[in-house]
């Protein structure tokens, strides 16, 4: 086939697509597929246009590749791609959103509280209050529609949560803070369109003390354990809800459901990645190990679904 791979961006995640994209256009390229890379840019339509791609395999993340947009551009284009559609794409972007329809749902995730900017700079001190009476201390504080863990910060002391509040503008219009609960980190990577199938759970234990960005993409500074130190019915229960989570958002082709296990008894869903990160330290990679699929197989099953009507 025809395969162009969508790379890059214009996002803080620039640097992670890069490697992502180079990854999938090797493995590509070696199934036999002809291949080519699009950094995203002006030119992108035109590059598509002169290529005519038989799929395109998105491997932007963040915004405008992972939020719906680039996915809207190819729908008009008629091209077919990896991945969710615009809707699903849009929800699990923004953590709000996708924290709002979870609850409506019944599915567990953490408490959390929402302002925008212009609010905040019009009540700091009574948002203040609020999370400090409402969610305590330790929280976290979220910019809603970043990834790779840029514009998050656990806050653990009161002089702490201004500057932690602030970083986040930084990166969008409005913040989050979220109940911060102590307990393993685990993630479910999840395959298919009809009939997902999730993958075997991964515990992620850093070394650093917080799975932040330099954590996710530097060697040894991480370990993926398969299967997670948990007991059976909690892992069960990810499981589960990881299904369900990806089935209600609308997410198709592939995606990963984040988990906190609040005591390592009960878990949270913390946020959806729709396209997450296929570089040689990511998750979903490693969960398709352990399932007997190796990178090249993964990449050409995400190809398989795309192309399902």
């Amino acid at each position: 086939m025809k395969i162009a791979v969508l790379m890059g961006g214009p996002s803080s995640e620039r640097e992670i697509s890069l490697k992502s994209g180079s990854a999938v256009a090797a493995a590509l390229s070696g199934l036999g597929h002809q291949v080519i890379t699009i950094d995203l840019n002006r030119e992108v339509v035109a590059r598509l246009k002169n290529f005519a791609p038989d799929v395109v395999f998105n491997a932007l993340h963040g915004k405008p590749g992972e939020d719906g947009s680039v996915q809207g551009l190819l729908e008009v284009l008629g091209l077919p791609y990896t991945g969710s559609r615009v809707l699903a794409s849009a929800i699990t972007m923004d953590k709000i959103m996708t924290k709002r329809v979870l609850l409506q749902a019944g599915i567990p995730t953490p408490k959390f509280l929402a302002w925008t900017g212009a609010e905040y700079a019009t009540g700091k001190k009574e948002i203040k209050a609020a999370i400090l009476k409402e969610l305590g201390l330790p929280v976290v504080i979220k910019a809603p529609t970043q990834g790779s863990t840029i514009g998050t910060f656990i806050v653990r002391e009161e002089g702490a949560l201004e500057p932690a509040i602030a970083g986040a503008l930084k990166y969008d219009l409005s913040f989050m803070a979220e109940a911060y609960l102590a307990g393993p980190e685990i993630t479910a990577a999840v395959l298919g369109n009809r009939k997902p199938q999730v993958l075997p759970l991964i515990e992620i234990v850093s070394h650093t003390g917080f799975y932040d960005y330099q954590a996710k993409y530097t060697p040894g500074l991480s370990d993926h354990i398969i299967p997670p130190r948990l007991p059976d019915d909690v892992l069960a229960a990810a499981t589960s809800l990881a299904g369900r989570t990806y089935t209600l958002l609308g997410c198709r082709g592939f995606a990963r459901v984040d988990f906190i296990v609040a005591g390592g008894r009960e878990p949270q869903v913390i946020e959806v990645n729709s396209v997450p990160g296929m570089t040689a330290t990511s998750l979903v990679p490693d969960a398709a190990r352990a399932a007997g699929l190796d990178f090249p197989d993964l990449v050409q099953k995400i190809v398989d679904l795309a192309l399902e009507p």
